[in-house]
């Protein structure tokens, strides 16, 4: 694909090739949601202090505090990242599962508004990480944050669903 190609599918590049704020005026507000995930990889030692489902420290409890941190961010996502408009969430729910050595993040959001929630539920998910790293950093600084990606996303023009890789 060629880059004037590129350009003119990126909704935040206009037609003289500056970056802006896309216009949702023109659009109906719908029920939107998405689901991202994170993935963090947990190390032994940090695997050892976990005690009913969650871990405990001098901080507290390490996955209620990354739950609080993860939505606080959702809702503040449009202050994080530039182009983002506000939005008004109506969900956002923050789960977190051990399988294995891994923790599996997932963050959804929903709204009634002009633009979808993508980015909410990927900043959502992604602080959660950050926020479990934080406060687990005392244990081992080998935990590793694999990978944020989005899971699906309903509303607006298209739906999206990952597909098994």
């Amino acid at each position: 694909m060629k880059e004037k190609e590129v350009e003119n599918k990126l909704s935040h590049i206009n037609e003289n090739g500056d970056v802006n704020m896309v216009a949702i005026g023109h659009k109906n507000s719908t029920i939107r949601a998405a689901t991202a995930q994170s993935v963090v990889l947990l190390p032994t030692v940090v695997l050892n202090c976990f005690q009913n489902d969650d871990i405990v420290t001098k901080k507290g409890s390490v996955f209620q505090c990354a739950k609080i941190a993860g939505i606080m961010a959702a809702k503040k996502t449009a202050e994080l990242i530039p182009l983002c408009h506000h939005l008004n969430l109506s969900k956002c729910d923050i789960t977190i599962k051990l399988i294995n050595n891994e923790l599996l993040i997932t963050c959804t959001c929903s709204t009634n508004a002009q633009t979808g929630v993508e980015m909410e539920a990927l900043t959502g998910a992604s602080i959660t990480a950050l926020t479990i790293y934080d406060m687990c950093k005392a244990l081992s600084h080998n935990i590793v944050i694999k990978e944020t990606r989005l899971l699906e996303k309903t509303g607006g023009k298209a739906d999206f669903k990952l597909k098994n890789i």
